[in-house]
């Protein structure tokens, strides 16, 4: 069964309905909520929703330059395919600032000692709505496919390794891969 997003169509409703997969994976999102039901709201008012961090999931901050140079390219599909394949796991944006700045969903008791900071319990992470993105500014690098599934921080550790320093051509430049 697919994970793809159906239209209900009609005059009754222009409401977007989930999928059984994707609504679980949702469901479980808006679980880390201290009322789910609020989440679901900021999802369908603004596209995001702010949640807690320390309870189902913390967040590692990574500079989106480093993510650019371990992946080879700064375009959106590429870093989205390099990171699905690397991470197996859900990866939120943030193109508010230059690169931007990329959020690795881990889970609260799993261990990290690398570059990326760790953020956890008392902060707050805009999470976008999971399927069509809506917000220009916070966006699934990768999508969340499963409910409970984060990634894995020795994966992100690997993957960091391969960040090579930036080039002076490239800083000359200005990005990595335009």
């Amino acid at each position: 069964m697919s994970g793809s997003m159906a239209a209900e169509r009609g005059p009754e409703s222009s409401v977007r309905r989930q999928t059984p997969e994707r609504g679980a994976v949702t469901d479980w999102f808006a679980g880390a909520h201290p009322v789910p039901r609020q989440a679901h709201a900021e999802w369908a008012d603004c596209g995001v929703a702010l949640l807690p961090l320390g309870g189902r999931f913390d967040a590692l901050r990574v500079a989106g330059r480093l993510v650019h140079s371990a992946v080879g390219s700064a375009r959106p599909e590429a870093v989205g395919a390099a990171l699905t394949d690397w991470l197996h796991g859900p990866v939120v944006r943030d193109s508010r600032t230059g690169s931007g700045q990329y959020y690795v969903l881990v889970a609260p008791d799993a261990e990290w000692q690398g570059a990326a900071d760790r953020l956890g319990t008392g902060t707050y992470l805009a999470v976008p709505r999971i399927g069509k993105q809506v917000s220009p500014v916070t966006s699934w690098a990768v999508q969340p496919q499963r409910r409970g599934r984060l990634c894995d921080p020795a994966h992100l550790a690997a993957l960091l390794a391969m960040a090579a320093a930036p080039s002076p051509t490239a800083d000359a430049l200005g990005a990595i891969d335009p």
